[in-house]
């Protein structure tokens, strides 16, 4: 009797010492440890704690993303094509991604220049063919702010010059340039963006509004692949892997037409006055555009 007592013991032990093993918060799976009191506390040099996600999962998609190159167009197969000028005003609900406090796209784009992933343009003309210069980045925030210094021990004052930093609020609109042509090889209307330029207003020394002036270019195909490794807000659902590139790609944002390709080289506003009829204008533009493709079929 004390031998099958002894043995149904033994067995007792066994399996318990088993499930304590696999239990998932032991990590060795063979072995228990049990600290008994007076027994030396663990090593604080040692890493006990995980390292925090802030989410279910480290995403990693995102950054090891390669774009898609554009496909090929023959020089050929463009048999008609129209240069177009949009502005993009970020206040509006479609384009708040554009104004995210986390990550608005100016801090993407300023970031990428300074690691030396893309190239900022001069504002002296929209052809892409002049660098900012040293002194153009520095004066990005609207100029220099003269600083007193006081010694702490003699109390004198000096004053030192410091170029102000850029206020990603003060950055309400962007300037698009893209092309619209008709591929006659697919017989298909495209789009290719070919800049983008974020505007910031120009104030008196009163504080009253002067004009607004594009900042730098960007020249948008050679952003894309940093584009396409930062992630968008997608309104309504977190786990949508959209990036930027998808943004722009896709013309998930709204904008209106400012200026066509024409022989004066005059925006809207340089011959109508009145903002409804520049609206009327801007829209009879993009319509013309639509028709162009659907007047080449015949039914």
């Amino acid at each position: 009797m004390k031998a099958a007592f002894k043995l149904a013991l033994l067995l007792l032990l066994a399996s318990t010492s088993v499930l304590l093993a696999q239990r998932p918060g032991n990590p060795q799976g063979n072995s228990t440890s049990i600290t008994l009191p007076g027994a030396g506390q663990p090593d604080p040099s040692q890493d006990q704690f995980m390292t925090p996600v802030n989410d279910i999962i480290e995403k990693r998609s995102q950054v090891e993303r390669r774009i898609l190159p554009y496909e090929h167009v023959r020089e050929a197969d463009i048999m008609w094509q129209k240069r177009i000028w949009r502005v993009l005003d970020v206040r509006e609900k479609i384009n708040l991604p554009f104004k995210n406090p986390e990550r608005p796209l100016i801090n993407i784009l300023l970031e990428a220049a300074d690691s030396n992933k893309i190239q900022l343009y001069g504002t002296l003309d929209d052809k892409f063919t002049t660098p900012l210069s040293e002194e153009g980045r520095a004066a990005m925030a609207g100029g220099i702010d003269t600083v007193p210094i006081v010694d702490p021990e003699t109390y004198d004052v000096t004053y030192d010059l410091v170029a102000r930093e850029l206020n990603p609020e003060d950055i309400r609109r962007y300037r698009l340039q893209e092309i619209w042509f008709f591929d006659k090889e697919s017989s298909t209307m495209k789009v290719r963006i070919l800049g983008i330029a974020p505007l910031k207003d120009e104030f008196d020394e009163n504080g009253n509004f002067l004009y607004e002036l594009p900042m730098f270019w960007v020249y948008y195909p050679a952003a894309r692949q940093v584009l396409a490794n930062e992630m968008a807000f997608a309104n309504g659902n977190d786990a949508a892997a959209r990036s930027w590139e998808d943004v722009f790609e896709s013309r998930y944002f709204n904008s209106y037409v400012i200026k066509e390709s024409n022989v004066l080289d005059r925006r809207i506003e340089g011959y109508l006055t009145n903002g409804r009829e520049r609206l009327m204008e801007a829209e009879r533009i993009k319509q013309e555009i639509f028709n162009f493709e659907q007047d080449l079929w015949s039914y």
